[in-house]
């Protein structure tokens, strides 16, 4: 891992501007590592977060600290999110990524079974106390007044808790809140973007909106229907990492800049190939996802994509 300039002298914080949307990639497990953090940062993506990292695990082990975290130079601005549980440990792991990143984010929405029996994600928004002092503790830990502690959650059934716990935050330091707009037992069912607003108006800090945003429409209208100062993407942004730029499928030239970054950082092939499986998911026919999920190199891949969709576009 190495320093970089990060954001310069001011905090993400600063990102959020009066009558702009922030455009934020998703924590996404095995997804949102450093090499589609590049593809999406030079299609108008302004933050990235880093997949979730245990924050207890990354403190237990340098091979974990080594594998959960990877960047660059020109990986920023950059949050890390951790699933943790006590504020102790948050506030080390904070401190071990500080140098390298412009933020932590707490997941406090994570609504898998693994997570929510461990202690982490989703229960956590029956905690506000102990959000708060691990926000406190972030905040007072990290030598560096810029650094961020943000936390994304999901909204209870009773949304004054929610409120509650969003003021609450608010109170220790925590310098925004994205909102996942449905409960922790919530899966496909359409977003409460009525949810988010009231959060929103409860606080003074920007809100950013997660969920079911495909498109640069759905980016302007959860902001008309919410008020909310940012969205942030995960599938959307997956199967077309150009939709912050305005782009309504993956364009050629995209995906043959995912190639160009993948061989130059040395991506997994696993990780090379899932990532082109779904920016191809809506551009190609069932038979050519058969025989395109079926490839087993590189070169393999390369060979199909020139004789299927045609070389790399020149560049001016």
């Amino acid at each position: 891992m190495r320093s970089s300039s990060g954001t310069g002298t001011g905090s993400v914080v600063d990102l959020f501007e009066p009558g702009k949307v922030l455009k934020i990639c998703a924590p996404m497990v095995r997804h949102s590592k450093l090499a589609f953090r590049s593809l999406v940062r030079r299609y108008r993506c302004d933050l990235c977060f880093t997949p979730m990292i245990v924050a207890a695990d990354f403190m237990k082990s340098v091979k974990a600290r080594d594998s959960e975290f990877t960047t660059n130079q020109s990986d920023r601005p950059l949050v890390v999110q951790f699933a943790a549980h006590d504020a102790q440990t948050l506030a080390d792991a904070a401190c071990v990524v500080a140098p390298f990143s412009d933020g932590v984010d707490l997941n406090c929405g994570c609504p898998q079974r693994w997570a929510m029996s461990a202690g982490y994600g989703a229960c956590l928004i029956n905690k506000p106390e102990l959000v708060k002092d691990m926000v406190r503790l972030v905040r007072n830990q990290v030598d560096n007044p810029n650094y961020t502690a943000s936390i994304k959650i999901r909204i209870h059934t009773d949304l004054r808790r929610t409120v509650d716990l969003c003021q609450k935050a608010q109170s220790a330091g925590v310098a925004w809140i994205t909102v996942h707009g449905r409960t922790a037992d919530e899966r496909h069912q359409p977003v409460h973007h009525d949810a988010i607003k009231t959060i929103k108006d409860s606080v003074s800090i920007p809100v950013v909106a997660n969920g079911d945003i495909k498109s640069l429409r759905d980016v302007e209208s959860t902001h008309r229907l919410t008020g909310i100062d940012g969205v942030m993407v995960a599938r959307g942004l997956l199967t077309n990492p150009t939709m912050f730029a305005g782009y309504e499928d993956t364009p050629l030239e995209c995906v043959w800049d995912w190639v160009d970054i993948s061989i130059e950082q040395g991506t997994q092939f696993t990780c090379f190939h899932q990532h082109l499986m779904y920016m191809l998911e809506r551009v190609s026919s069932q038979p050519e996802r058969k025989v395109f999920n079926s490839l087993s190199s590189t070169s393999a891949v390369i060979d199909y994509l020139e004789n299927t969709y045609g070389p790399v576009p020149l560049k001016c």
